[in-house]
């Protein structure tokens, strides 16, 4: 698990020529952390389509025409969901999804608009950036959430606004810029969940917000303590300590039967990690894409009891019958 054991399975919605799409479809072929299995279009005749074909991918048409939305996005939904596809990348797809779709993707849908949002959300941002004399102009790829270009932008691209453009003329400057930077974001994306940076980084935040919680280095590795010079540590980080395969959480448990029990229950899961083991604590695996972040703050929450003062505890206890 020190790398992405599979690459992710990614489905494609179009509506036209599909140029991100084939952005994205020939990256996966360079060696990008992902590959296309479906492109899927609400017009039947997107070129886009004949390309995905030509190239031995699977699609999927269904006409919007004379369909209700949630009607035509369930069908959509039951394309992709067929497809084996793990996200959904939405490239020039010009149809607003019915809120169902893009909550059951929720997390695992992304879009690239091409304005640097949050600027111009929704239709005519090149005319709009020019409209406002802006110097910069761009594209940015976000996920997909309920309100219109609204999402978490992960990524943008920047592209200079030259005297005399045209809408056009930026709309094509910006459509190349757009063609590196959907298939490294989405790269990047698929593949965070063996990335040890962004792991610490979402441990040490639900580590942090538990109460007096601080960072602290054991052993040239981060950890999580009480507060204070005599605070014990309730948490390591293992980046394939000792030579595990695995990037870990470290936490307590109640001993060695414990431990022993996890490990024969789900052991793609649990793990004796390397001397911390003798003292019962267990290690439990991060760099999976299926990690459950509710089991991951349980233990933390679970481990951070274990070892903090009962005028903590008393307070933790009483917040949570409020």
């Amino acid at each position: 698990m020190s790398a992405n054991p599979s690459r992710a399975k990614v489905a494609v919605l179009i509506s036209g020529d599909g140029t991100n799409m084939a952005a994205l479809l020939y990256a996966s072929r360079q060696g990008a952390p992902f590959e296309i299995v479906l492109v899927a279009s609400n017009d039947p005749h997107a070129g886009g389509l004949a390309l995905a074909e030509a190239e031995g991918i699977a699609t999927f048409a269904l006409s919007h025409k004379g369909m209700k939305r949630a009607e035509h996005d369930a069908a959509m939904d039951a394309s992709i969901r067929k497809s084996g596809a793990e996200y959904v990348a939405l490239a020039g797809y010009m149809r607003v999804l019915d809120d169902a779709i893009v909550e059951r993707w929720e997390g695992r849908m992304l879009n690239i608009h091409p304005s640097l949002l949050p600027k111009y959300k929704g239709l005519d941002p090149h005319a709009r950036a020019l409209e406002s004399g802006d110097e910069l102009a761009g594209a940015s790829v976000h996920l997909v959430t309920t309100e219109l270009d609204g999402g978490e932008v992960l990524g943008q691209a920047e592209v200079a606004v030259i005297g005399g453009d045209t809408p056009e003329t930026l709309a094509h400057r910006v459509r190349i810029a757009e063609h590196q930077l959907y298939p490294r974001v989405l790269g990047d994306y698929v593949s965070r969940a063996y990335d040890p940076d962004w792991l610490l980084g979402r441990v040490r935040k639900l580590a942090m917000e538990l109460p007096e919680a601080e960072a602290a280095t054991s052993h040239g590795s981060p950890g999580f303590k009480i507060a204070g010079k005599s605070g014990k540590f309730f948490a390591h980080f293992a980046d394939r300590h000792h030579g595990a395969h695995q990037i870990a959480l470290l936490a307590k448990t109640s001993g060695q039967d414990e431990l022993a029990d996890l490990v024969e229950r789900d052991p793609e899961v649990f793990f004796r990690p390397a001397y911390y083991h003798a003292s019962g604590w267990v290690g439990i695996a991060l760099n999976r894409p299926d990690c459950d972040w509710g089991q991951v703050q349980h233990w933390l929450e679970r481990s951070w009891r274990s070892v903090a003062p009962k005028r903590l505890t008393k307070l933790m206890d009483a917040a949570e019958e409020f």
